[in-house]
């Protein structure tokens, strides 16, 4: 998954979006899960962290399994 920016110039915020089948060119990137549904994924602001219990929510969002790491390592993080 990446973060993607989106909402209006002066609101900006991010969301969460899985990467399998998307597209990468100059410039842009499309991702095979529609716009509605990546807009409605929970949101960071621009400079928050996903805290560790919200992980989950994600991946259910996009009906995906959630599963931690063998070390209980996090899956999502914004760097």
């Amino acid at each position: 998954m990446t973060t993607v920016q989106i909402g209006m110039p002066t609101q900006h915020r991010l969301v969460f979006v899985p990467l399998n089948d998307a597209t990468v060119g100059p410039g842009y990137l499309k991702v095979a899960y529609d716009r509605a549904l990546v807009r409605d994924c929970p949101a960071l602001g621009m400079d928050d962290i996903l805290p560790a219990e919200d992980e989950e929510a994600v991946f259910q969002h996009y009906s995906l399994t959630y599963q931690k790491g063998a070390g209980g390592e996090r899956q999502l993080a914004r760097r």
